[in-house]
């Protein structure tokens, strides 16, 4: 399985079968997504504009609701959680999904807002992979990031959802998160991954680390 990085909360799967995963295209965030994209499979966590650009991609099928799917040969479970640690009451609701294909979970958190909670653990269950938001303010944190991967124990954790050097959205950079490990990979090339190799057997979690690609 190949990871692309695309910016934000946003990355481009694509599986050994060629099936085609895209989660959470953004807009107003100081910088824009590719032009055409294509995905046999739009995943959207919420509709909040950073989230559900929807318009500007071309799917053959859009999910943005919790519950079980089996589509392309991928096997998508969608779990419903907060957008915010009080119960949804500030931002309402937020779709994590697990991913799985080519003998992989991948773990997308959308915009989850609410702490390390052993009910949200409970329902995701074992992954191997985890994309999680650390840039705080409307997330949670890279304090909070850290706690739900000490839990989880993936093989491979990819921070999102972070302030770049050219983003406009208020939230933290990535610097406060990677500060908190000693492992990192740093992606090459930096917005690319092939899962099926990088994946180490080491049993403590992997931080790779990934910049969108700037056109």
């Amino acid at each position: 399985m190949k990871i692309e990085y695309l910016g934000h909360s946003c990355f481009r799967l694509q599986t050994a079968n060629g099936a085609t995963v895209l989660t959470d295209p953004y807009t107003g965030v100081g910088y824009e997504l590719p032009r055409g994209l294509k995905a046999d499979i739009l995943l959207v966590s919420h509709a909040h504009f950073d989230h559900a650009h929807i318009q500007a991609v071309s799917a053959q099928r859009v999910v943005n609701t919790a519950g079980e799917y089996e589509l392309f040969g991928v096997k998508i479970c969608g779990v419903e959680s907060d957008h915010d640690p009080l119960g949804g009451t500030l931002r309402g609701k937020n779709i994590i999904y697990k991913i799985q294909a080519d003998g992989l979970t991948v773990c997308h958190f959308g915009d989850l807002g609410e702490p390390c909670d052993p009910d949200i653990l409970e329902k995701i269950g074992q992954v191997d992979v985890v994309l999680l938001p650390v840039g705080g303010n409307y997330t949670i944190d890279a304090n909070e990031a850290k706690a739900y991967i000490d839990k989880i124990k993936p093989r491979a954790a990819i921070p999102m959802h972070y302030k770049p050097t050219d983003g406009t959205i208020d939230i933290d950079g990535a610097e406060r998160f990677l500060r908190l490990f000693d492992r990192i990979t740093y992606a090459c090339p930096k917005h690319e991954v092939d899962l099926s190799s990088a994946l180490s057997g080491s049993e403590k979690t992997e931080i790779i680390f990934m910049e969108r690609e700037r056109k």
